[in-house]
Parts: structure tokens; sequence; C-alpha cells
């Protein structure tokens, strides 16, 4: 039956999957809200576009699959190009449809108009294209999606103009059987296979790509050692005797790699934001095996590289594993003392927060996802707490936005209905989206929300400070932050201890509405 292309879109995503959309109505986009109750979707009102962005963002994270937000003409589109651009950096799939006007060349001074709309979004997105009726509209969706499946999953947006939205279509076609990845197979690793066969210290470097259970039992036949990107953290699990940890960007980790005989790199960018340094450090043979060719061919000059995704080539490992000679070179004492120098560096840069990680840690379960904000508490987080399970820590790494924690928990909470959730901000980073509260009081979500209140951009004043510049601009003037979530109709806590602050999360995970707890740096 015909309807407004508007609705068919929902129904189209509907078929592939898709059960929430993230955005905000207009009525430029308001088309696009026919079809969604229709086609049996839910959808989640953001008080912000950013915000619908990074929840959609947050929601992907959490299920692997695409988040998808709806948007309108130009301040919309513009407003989430923050979270498209986030989105891009840390390879998280995301779809982006908004309205478009019809006409720009000839009439100026129309409603939200842009000189350029599609190419803004461009330049932070992996594509941006115009849907000019409803064959190129479906024709898109079905290729996001099939990109998704198959290649770097990274955000995508269509624009559809608002004659054509409000214009009768046909049904969309029923979905494609998707592509199958190219897929490493034991022939295909050979030549890693005879390097680990030579190799007394190797050393694995497991990324965000990395995508397998099998490493922990990988690594223990193959005796080797291992490091974490932030995005690969809890590859291993937690508690591996050879396991360097999320310490790349330690200076002395380059020491430890230029130790190795063997360096295999699975789904690893090894980015500026990996390492904080031009070289990793290897003086041997380098591996890399990703599903992105231009990571393959970056400055760091593999010398094997195979193209394939992280699962693939694990399973294919493990398949041959016992034909490797376990590795002797590296001892349990050696990675100890080692990471046990590293954490007290980590708590002489930034004193006083790795007691409180300690402390919020022991407080939730293992299996609590965590979203976190630029602060300082989440930097040293993510290079001293062990992660038991892969992908239950989400920072916006790459692009580094601030106010990303919220809303992509909320995301989260969302698609993980009734399992832990947290979301980590800093007292600045929060007041970006912290309207947000809004949607989750709305929502009912059970949802500790920790703000460590330094009372400054403590991380930019140390910055200044380390580069001889007097300290400026470092300092705004707070809200009562208990008062404000009151305020949404969120519960709060200010705890004056640690302990006080654990029974405060803990209490939080039960509550019918969020729990913000505001944290200061006097709680030791």
């Amino acid at each position: 039956m015909k309807r407004p292309l508007g609705a068919q879109i929902s129904h189209a995503l509907k078929d592939r999957g898709v059960d929430v959309i993230f955005g905000i109505p207009g009525v430029h986009n308001q088309e696009m809200y026919r079809g969604i109750e229709e086609a049996g979707i839910k959808h989640v009102l953001a008080r912000h576009e950013q915000g619908a962005g990074f929840m959609a963002d947050g929601y992907a994270r959490a299920t692997g699959n695409p988040g998808v937000a709806y948007v309108i003409t130009g301040p919309g589109l513009c407003n989430i190009m923050t979270p498209i651009g986030q989105a891009y950096s840390d390879s998280v799939p995301m779809l982006v449809i908004s309205s478009c006007l019809d006409e720009t060349q000839l009439q100026r001074g129309q409603l939200h108009q842009m000189k350029d709309q599609r190419g803004a979004a461009e330049t932070v997105a992996d594509w941006s294209c115009q849907a000019n009726d409803a064959k190129a509209a479906y024709g898109l969706i079905e290729r996001a999606f099939e990109e998704f499946e198959l290649s770097r999953p990274r955000p995508k947006h269509i624009q559809v103009p608002i004659a054509r939205l409000e214009a009768e279509a046909d049904p969309p076609p029923f979905p494609n059987q998707p592509g199958l990845h190219t897929k490493a197979l034991p022939p295909d690793i050979a030549p890693v296979l005879s390097l680990l066969n030579i190799s007394r210290r190797p050393l694995f470097i497991l990324g965000g790509g990395a995508r397998s259970n099998l490493w922990r039992q990988i690594l223990t036949q193959l005796g080797a050692a291992c490091f974490t990107t932030y995005a690969g953290r809890g590859m291993a699990g937690s508690g591996y005797a050879l396991d360097f940890g999320a310490m790349l960007p330690r200076p002395g980790s380059a020491e430890i790699i230029a130790s190795a005989d063997l360096v295999v790199a699975v789904g690893a960018e090894l980015a500026e934001v990996d390492l904080w340094r031009t070289h990793l450090g290897n003086s041997t043979h380098l591996v890399r095996i990703d599903l992105d060719p231009e990571v393959l061919a970056d400055r760091h000059r593999a010398s094997v590289k195979l193209q394939a995704d992280g699962e693939s080539f694990a399973q294919a490992l493990w398949a041959v594993a016992e034909q490797v000679k376990p590795a002797t070179g590296w001892t349990s004492r050696e990675v100890a003392e080692v990471r046990t120098r590293w954490r007290r560096e980590v708590d002489a840069e930034r004193p006083g927060i790795v007691p409180v990680v300690d402390a919020l840690r022991a407080a939730i379960p293992a299996d609590t996802m965590i979203y976190s904000d630029m602060t300082q508490f989440a930097y040293v987080a993510k290079e001293v707490w062990d992660m038991a399970y892969p992908y239950h820590w989400h920072h916006p790494t790459g692009f580094g936005t601030l106010g990303y924690a919220l809303p992509a928990g909320i995301g989260g909470a969302v698609a993980r209905s009734g399992k832990p959730t947290v979301v980590i901000a800093g007292d600045y980073g929060f007041q970006y989206t912290l309207q947000e509260l809004g949607t989750a009081v709305e929502l009912g979500l059970s949802l500790p929300i920790i703000v460590w209140d330094n009372g400054k951009l403590k991380e930019i004043e140390d910055s200044m400070v380390r580069g001889q510049i007097a300290p400026n601009a470092v300092v705004a003037g707070n809200p009562d932050f208990c008062k404000l979530a009151e305020a949404f109709g969120a519960r709060s806590a200010e705890p004056e201890s640690l302990r006080n602050m654990q029974a405060a999360v803990r209490d939080a995970f039960d509550a019918p509405v969020p729990t913000l707890i505001r944290v200061k740096t006097d709680i030791l």
C-alpha cells in the first residue's frame, strides 16, 4: 500500500532490524514521524540533536547494531554533526536521516536554509547523500546497512527533500541477502604462524576491531603477552598474567614493545590517541590484521599484512594454535612489576583519583557497561581499571568531544534494559548535555551518573602549567548539581566518603529514575 515516503522510510528501517530511533521532530521532518509507531519502532525524544546523536552512538556501541537518528533540516543536522564526527573517529555504525529543502539555489531566506547541507555533513560522515525519490532513499538505506556489515563501520547521512517525504511512495523492497565477509582461514595465516613458531617473546596488541572471545585461550596457548588499546580493553579478560593492560600511552611501553621479537596488532588503529607518540617502539616484525586498507598502509609499515576482521582471524589462529610451541620469553613477574610501576606513575600524574576509581570498581557488577566523558577521572580509570568483558567501557577517544557520556549512556541503557549501566562525567563536560537528564527521567532509567567535580577544567589547567602558561579561563562557576538533578525529577547524592559513594551507586541501580552522584575531589 502506498504511503508518504517519510512513513515508508521507517518501515524500511524496521525491515533491517531497527527497533529504536532517537531524534527530535520538526515541521520539516514530521513526515518521517508518521510511520514510526506504525512500523513498531520506539522513538526516544532527546532534548537536543547532539544528545540524539550521542544516544544513537551509545546504543550502537552497546548492541553492535547501527544507531539511527532523525533530525530536521539545517540546525538539526548541524547540531548532530559533532556526534557524527565522534562516531566516525571511533568506528561506530550510525545512520542519520534528515530532511532538506527542495531548492536552495534560486530562493534565499527559507527556514533552516544552508548553502550546502549535504556537503557539511560529508565533512564528518563516511558519506552524505541526497535521495531525490523513493528508489534512491531505499537504495541508500540498503547501501548503508550493507556497508555497516561488510566494511569498517562508520556513520552515514541521508537527506530527503521535504516534498519527497510528503509524496506517496510504494512500499520499500524487502532487504537483500547481506553480503559475506572475506574471512581469514587457517591457510591465510601461514606467514603469521611461521613467525610465531620462531618467536620467544610474541606480543599481541588487541584493538576494538579484535572482536572475539577466543583471545584469552589463544594468548595462553601461545605464551604471548598483550597490550590493549582503550577500545580493546577486556579482550583478554581480567587477570591474564601476561597482560600489560591499556598502557600503550605510557612512555615505558615503547621499551617493552622493543623487547618483543614479534608484534601482532589485531583491529588496532595505532593512531595518535592510542599511543601519544610517533613510533610504536617495535624493532622487529610487525604483523597487522585489519579490515581497513588505510590502516594496513599506515606509517607503522607492517611487514606482514592481512585484510580480515579480527573475529575470523582469531578463529583461524585458534584452529592451528596447537601447532605452535608455547613461547617462554615472558614471565608473569616481569609483567606484574611493570604494571605496578605504571600504576604508580598514573597516581602521581593525577593524585588522589586512583583510590576513588578502585572504590567505584568494587561497587559495581563486573558486567556493568560504562560511558565516560573527557574528564581526569576517566583518563585514570582507562589505564588502571581492567575490564572483565570487552566493549563494556565506551569513551569518545578519537574526536574527543565533551558532553558524550550522559546521552550515550542513555542510549546504552535503552539498549540494555535491565542490565547495569553507569555514566561518568566531569563537572564541566557534564554541562554540555545535562538537559538529557529529562530524557533519562522520562524513560525511567536506573542510571547512576557520577559527576567528578573538581571545580575547574583541571586537565587544561595542568597542561597550561606544564607549558608555562599562567592558567586562564579554566574555572567556571558550577550549579548545584544535586538540586539541578532533582529539578528534572532525578535523584541525587553527595557522598562524603568512598563507602558512602559505593552505597549511593548500589542504590542507584535499583532506583526508578536516574541518580546523579556528585563526587568531589576531597572525598578521600
